[in-house]
């Protein structure tokens, strides 16, 4: 990759998920207070107090300009340093949300994230997939139920007995989360019972 266009081309890349890429966050940035025009930060990606990656950010009205280099497999450093521009809404309750526009050639589409490779540029660019669209449908049912479990305060792991209601909870959003939650473990089990031909299912 290299580039400000090469988020257009299918390659190597192909098929990943938004996972596989390090990514920046337009939302969490205006949180931190870090649009501020005339200003500059760094941007890191650790793993386990390791870097693995940095890029400087500097920041002007209405863009966001990065400055860092990269490189593929044993190729040479190239150095990128290019705008991204922001947009603005309004929002419903006041103030305004910003939104990176893709610096991609030909693309320019309004996002919240972006990804990197040779460039940060949109999902779509990349054609990149969400890791919950790999995943089997029943892996999915079984981590919605799990979730349930988590706000309800029970035991991770949807074949473990369920708990009891938690304190201050109103009787009838128990019984709707513990009916979801139902729902959910029923439904995986038919899956992975249908998936594995199981003849003596849970």
């Amino acid at each position: 990759m290299g580039g400000i266009g090469s988020g257009r081309q299918r390659c190597w890349f192909a098929g990943n998920s938004t996972a596989d890429y390090l990514s920046i966050d337009v939302r969490r940035w205006k949180r931190e207070g870090l649009l501020t025009p005339q200003q500059s930060f760094v941007c890191l990606w650790e793993r386990q107090g390791e870097v693995l990656a940095a890029i400087r950010v500097r920041t002007e009205p209405d863009r966001v300009i990065l400055d860092y280099h990269h490189r593929r497999g044993s190729e040479d450093w190239q150095n990128e340093s290019y705008p991204i521009y922001l947009d603005w809404t309004v929002c419903n309750l006041g103030g305004q949300r910003p939104w990176f526009l893709c610096p991609a050639r030909g693309c320019g589409r309004r996002v919240a994230i972006l990804y990197g490779g040779g460039i940060f540029a949109c999902r779509r660019c990349y054609q990149l997939t969400y890791p919950s669209q790999r995943e089997a449908n029943y892996n999915r049912l079984a981590r919605r139920a799990n979730k349930l479990r988590d706000k309800l305060g029970w035991e991770p792991g949807c074949l473990n007995l369920p708990g009891r209601k938690p304190k201050g909870m109103h009787v009838r959003t128990f019984e709707r989360l513990t009916a979801h939650h139902d729902a959910f473990v029923e439904s995986a089990l038919a899956r992975v019972t249908a998936r594995f031909r199981l003849r003596n299912p849970w």
